[in-house]
C-alpha cells in the first residue's frame, strides 16, 4: 500500500534538495516520477525547483496535477511535491487520493509553521493525514535545532504581516525556539555559543 509522505524542516534545512534526491533517485531506476510544486512559488521560474545548493529541474504544478486524470496519473510510479505548505486542504486531499486509490507513493516536501509559528493550510491538513511524518533538520547559529522560521528586516525579525510572503536567505532565517522568542538574529560578539 502507497503513503503519503510528509516532510517538513525549517528554512535552509534542504527540503527542495532532498526532494530533487529522491526524484533522481526513482528515475535513476528507471522509474517514472511526477515532480510538481504549488502554483505560488515562483521565485525560481514558474515551473523549476530549485535548491540553495544549485540543484535544479523543471516541474509541473500542483493545480494542473489535481485537474489530471486518474489514468495519466496512473503511468507514474512516484509523485514528489516540493513547496507543499502553500497547498490548500483540497489539493492534500487529491494527493491522499493519489497514495489510496491508485497506490502511487506521494511525497510532500516544504515548512510546518510560518513566521509566527503558525500552522499553513497545506502543512496543517498533512499532519492529519499523512501517513509517515518525518523532520528535516537543520541548526540555528547556536547550534541547536531550529525550528522556526524568522522572517526578518533591517530592524530585525518581523512579528506581523501577511502570512505568505516569498523570500530567501535575505529575508528568512531558521532559529531554534529560544532565539526566535528572543528576537536574536545573531549571537552577540562577546556571546559564545552555548
Amino acid at each position: 500500500m502507497a503513503k503519503l509522505y510528509y516532510f517538513y524542516g525549517a528554512m535552509g534545512s534542504s527540503k527542495s534538495a532532498n526532494a530533487l534526491m529522491n526524484e533522481y533517485n526513482y528515475r535513476e531506476r528507471g522509474q517514472k516520477v511526477l515532480l510538481c510544486k504549488t502554483n505560488l512559488d515562483t521565485r525560481d521560474g514558474v515551473k523549476m525547483i530549485r535548491s540553495r545548493i544549485g540543484l535544479q529541474k523543471e516541474c509541473e504544478l500542483l493545480d494542473d496535477v489535481c485537474r489530471m486524470k486518474d489514468e495519466d496519473i496512473a503511468v507514474y510510479n512516484a509523485v514528489i511535491v516540493d513547496e507543499i505548505q502553500f497547498a490548500s486542504a483540497d489539493q492534500i486531499d487529491f494527493l491522499a487520493h493519489i497514495a489510496d486509490d491508485l497506490d502511487i507513493p506521494v511525497m510532500c516536501y516544504g515548512l510546518r509553521t510560518d513566521f509566527q509559528m503558525n500552522l499553513f493550510e497545506g502543512s496543517a491538513r498533512l499532519m492529519a493525514v499523512a501517513d509517515k511524518i518525518q523532520e528535516i533538520k537543520t541548526v540555528c547559529w547556536c547550534g541547536k535545532k531550529a525550528t522556526c522560521n524568522a522572517r526578518y528586516n533591517e530592524n530585525g525579525i518581523v512579528r506581523s504581516g501577511e502570512q505568505i510572503m516569498l523570500g530567501a536567505n535575505d529575508e528568512y532565517i531558521a532559529l531554534c525556539r529560544k532565539h526566535f522568542l528572543q528576537g536574536k538574529l545573531y549571537p552577540d560578539p562577546e556571546e559564545k555559543k552555548d
